[in-house]
């Protein structure tokens, strides 16, 4: 392998996808990993409202269509004034505007229909569900301040635009009052598998020592393997002997000669797995043995027994009444 100069510190290479560009949303999961999930931008949430706008305008014709020849129908003629009229447009209004989000984020785990087709959620800030509160205060702030913007449209848009632009996780001024974000459901690449050991690396991987091997460097070491093919030479080969010189310094004993640097990152991946698996395991043995589930009962042996004696038939069992007269 010919040799070439290293890249520079601080410095990313064209064609070289770094860790950590399309994870930008900043959720983190309960076992303190960061997940690989983007958060939605200006673009894609605009293309989602404006599918949500023919939504909301079916809604309303439908309202229109059903609604009105209702009253005109259920109430009396001197019922029916301007005052009557005004209302329920007020109503109708209310119900397209701020109760189709609430209701298709409650009823389709954080999407509207136009979330839903262009690959958006709403979640909450620490990436849980949103919760009803959340979206209720989220329609409500954009109703007035941002889309239609009930006060002051003009002003109000360019301020929301104003901040999804400069907030690093592209969230809106509802977003920002409910604690909520909008994140991307599909993934930027397919999934694939992180590569195993080659049979000749086996006996050196048993031997290694990953006690200073920390999980940012092993995530680093996984994106890597996984998305390896989408950078370009002779970038992919200098960040693969980057890492590998970053995994030799926390690592032991030396490797054998003449392996290429993939090969040997996927092998102190894959025993570093291995382990993992294998320690997940004996501690949920351990947990299993110490606070055996309640829902799943020891069942007793049953008694059997003794044999008897050749030549003795067994007795009968006695038969006893249940009545009163003869207690069992």
């Amino acid at each position: 392998m010919s040799a070439q100069p290293p890249v520079p510190a601080g410095t990313v290479p064209p064609g070289v996808d770094p860790a950590g560009r399309w994870a930008d949303a900043g959720l983190v999961s309960g076992e303190a990993v960061a997940l690989d999930v983007r958060a939605a931008r200006l673009g894609s949430r605009v293309l989602a409202l404006l599918i949500d706008i023919v939504g909301q305008l079916f809604c309303a014709a439908l309202l229109a269509l059903t609604l009105t020849p209702l009253v005109l129908i259920v109430l009396p003629d001197q019922v029916v004034d301007r005052a009557l009229t005004g209302a329920l447009e007020t109503l109708g209004l209310v119900l397209v505007v701020v109760g189709y989000p609430v209701l298709w984020e409650r009823l389709n785990h954080g999407r509207t229909p136009g979330k839903l087709a262009v690959g958006l959620r709403v979640v909450s800030a620490d990436g849980g569900p949103v919760q009803l509160r959340q979206s209720l205060t989220r329609a409500l702030v954009g109703a007035a301040v941002e889309w239609p913007g009930l006060v002051l449209p003009l002003l109000s848009w360019v301020a929301g635009a104003t901040v999804m632009l400069t907030d690093p996780r592209g969230r809106r001024l509802g977003d920002l009052v409910a604690g909520t974000m909008v994140v991307h459901t599909r993934t930027t690449h397919p999934w694939r598998p992180a590569p195993g050991i080659v049979a000749p690396l086996v006996g050196w991987a048993t031997t290694l020592d990953l006690t200073r091997l920390d999980d940012a460097l092993a995530l680093a070491v996984r994106q890597y393997l996984t998305r390896g093919q989408q950078i370009v030479e002779p970038y992919r080969s200098r960040l693969a002997r980057e890492l590998w010189r970053e995994v030799a310094a926390v690592t032991a004993p030396t490797p054998p000669p003449g392996v290429p640097e993939p090969l040997l990152l996927a092998a102190v991946l894959a025993e570093r797995n291995r382990r993992g698996s294998l320690r997940l395991r004996h501690q949920r043995a351990l947990t299993a043995s110490l606070w055996p589930d309640p829902a799943t009962p020891a069942v007793a042996p049953a008694a059997v027994d003794p044999p008897a004696p050749a030549g003795v038939r067994p007795a009968a069992p006695v038969l006893r009444s249940a009545s009163p007269d003869h207690p069992a």
